[in-house]
């Protein structure tokens, strides 16, 4: 017998938001205590100019803050692409999004731009837009798209942007090409508050477009005919939510570099708990997505200290496995 989640009202989406967002405050708070240097809280809330102050509030706030951003916008896109294409192993980073985003950036760090702040996420923001545009105009056909046609050029499209970072690599320096290999596995140290603020007004506003079709997406999980008869412009629906989607996963790529696999592995998670609906579902990727990186980006902090890992090394070595995990219960579903 297959137990299935109570029915979604709005008394249980309310509560269930809130004890996630509590958990994900928790998580924020707990984050910031863990680093390989000790700091007092006491201290650092007493003393606004001693070091404990700077650590805690300076130093780790910061980071933890932007990888709640980063977490929570790669998670609630990651929900949202799986029920667009279709693909329980859909990830937002094969659609060639982060692809277009990262050869940007490479060629903002490559030009010396990483001397003003916001020069080298506005240029992986710009790619990303450009990878966007490519994808969805070469997955057209007939005046429509279909997911397979996305999720194939997506990935063609990352094998080419993979091509031309390496060959940007080969023309740089040392000092630059390792500059651009840590950019590439991801990091969140070394962000503005500005920008901080920039991408969590950014996301929250993406959330709210994706949250404004989670009703087209439980549709659509039916089939296009089936959404289509009950009343859904499938068409303009998979346009919205593809470009929101896709524009979440730019953004978070372009402040933190390339973090993969959350958006595989939360959305998950959270279906395997608390059902599909997406009124629900997206909300809670989100906040679960936000608590993840939060979290593994400590481990990143601490794991090795005083070394520091790139939080998508670490991101990379918890997915991978649960990738694999997926792909053979897939194919076991498919084979009975």
């Amino acid at each position: 017998m297959t137990l299935r989640p109570p029915y979604l009202t709005a008394r249980r989406l309310a509560a269930t938001t809130a004890v996630l967002a509590a958990l994900l405050l928790l998580s924020i708070a707990g984050a910031m205590l863990v680093g390989p240097v000790r700091a007092s809280v006491w201290r650092a809330l007493t003393d606004a100019e001693s070091t404990d102050h700077v650590i805690l509030f300076r130093t780790r706030l910061p980071r933890v803050l932007l990888g709640a951003v980063v977490g929570g916008s790669l998670g609630a896109s990651g929900a949202a692409l799986q029920a667009l294409l279709a693909n329980p192993l859909a990830c937002p980073h094969l659609l060639g999004i982060s692809g277009g985003a990262a050869v940007g950036g490479v060629v903002a760090l490559i030009a010396g731009a990483e001397a003003i702040s916001f020069v080298v996420p506005l240029a992986a923001f710009a790619g990303a837009l450009f990878a966007i545009g490519v994808v969805y105009l070469c997955a057209r056909a007939g005046g429509r798209s279909t997911p397979y046609a996305l999720l194939l050029v997506g990935v063609v499209f990352n094998v080419l942007a993979s091509a031309a970072i390496m060959l940007i690599n080969v023309i740089a320096s040392y000092s630059q090409a390792h500059g651009v290999l840590f950019w590439l596995m991801g990091s969140l140290s070394g962000q503005s508050w500005q920008l901080i603020a920039a991408a969590a007004a950014y996301a929250l506003a993406g959330l709210a477009w994706l949250a404004a079709h989670a009703q087209d997406l439980n549709l659509l999980a039916t089939g296009e005919e089936g959404a289509a008869q009950l009343g859904v412009d499938v068409e303009r629906a998979r346009r919205a939510i593809f470009v929101a989607a896709s524009l979440l996963v730019g953004a978070a790529v372009s402040v933190s570099g390339m973090i993969s696999f959350v958006g595989l592995i939360v959305p998950h998670l959270i279906r395997l708990v608390l059902g599909a609906d997406h009124r629900l579902l997206l909300p809670a990727s989100f906040l679960g997505g936000a608590a993840f990186l939060v979290w593994a980006d400590a481990l990143a902090r601490t794991a090795l200290a005083p070394a520091e890992l790139p939080v998508g090394v670490v991101t990379a070595l918890l997915g991978g496995p649960f990738f694999l995990f997926l792909l053979r219960r897939e194919l076991a579903r498919a084979a009975s």
